[in-house]
């Protein structure tokens, strides 16, 4: 028997993760030690139209007014800003957490708090990816940067039951490699991936998914 040599080749940036048709709403993304390196090679490769809303923790000095929203602008074509109280969650906007606020979602807007540490940390990574799972499900993706510790682990768990995406930086790609293998350890990281593959990946799953509707 000859077989046909017009076989459909798969898309290798998507292989091994699940689901890479599903339609996505949120990208919760946790970064720590050596975050501004790795927060803007992840925006880079996203276009301007990129149809997701995008939540970001990044541990922060609580007493100092942070720039990182206008300093990420000039690194990526999506509208970065520091995320406000009740505000609407747009597409193909960045929304980074204010000094010593936790930031969360709740269907369609941000939410902000200023309730107890933790893990030692306000805003908490863990707690944006808890919220992240509760409201968005399976429509949600959750990515571990650079960091000390294991902020976000518990996170990453979350969005995995829930039924959504978890990327982690390559530890070994990473400047600090706590966080990313913290996350790892857990089990529930469906890809990890070096810094210059991980945005380029995360546009392919919104590609992959956008011709499907929910359903």
């Amino acid at each position: 028997m000859v077989r046909s040599k017009s076989r459909k080749k798969k898309n290798p940036v998507l292989r091994g993760i699940p689901n890479a048709s599903r339609r996505f709403d949120v990208v919760a993304v946790g970064a720590s030690a050596g975050g501004f390196h790795a927060i803007s090679g992840l925006l880079r490769p996203l276009p301007a139209e990129f149809p997701g809303s995008i939540v970001i923790v990044q541990h922060l000095y609580p007493t100092h007014e942070s720039l990182l929203a206008n300093l990420l602008q000039s690194h990526t074509a999506l509208l970065v800003k520091q995320a406000e109280h009740d505000e609407i969650m747009l597409p193909g906007h960045v929304y980074i957490a204010p000094p010593d606020q936790h930031l969360l979602v709740g269907p369609g807007k941000i939410q902000l708090a200023h309730t107890r540490l933790v893990h030692f940390s306000r805003p908490s990574i863990d707690l944006l990816f808890e919220s992240v799972a509760g409201v968005y499900g399976s429509h949600s993706i959750g990515i571990i940067l650079t960091g000390t510790l294991k902020d976000g682990s518990a996170g990453i768990r979350a969005i995995k039951e829930a039924g959504g995406v978890t990327m982690a930086q390559d530890p070994a790609d990473a400047e600090f490699d706590s966080m990313p293998a913290a996350a790892m350890a857990t089990g529930c990281v469906d890809y990890s991936l070096p810094l210059a593959k991980l945005g380029i990946t995360l546009n392919s799953l919104y590609a992959a998914g956008s011709a499907k509707p929910y359903g």
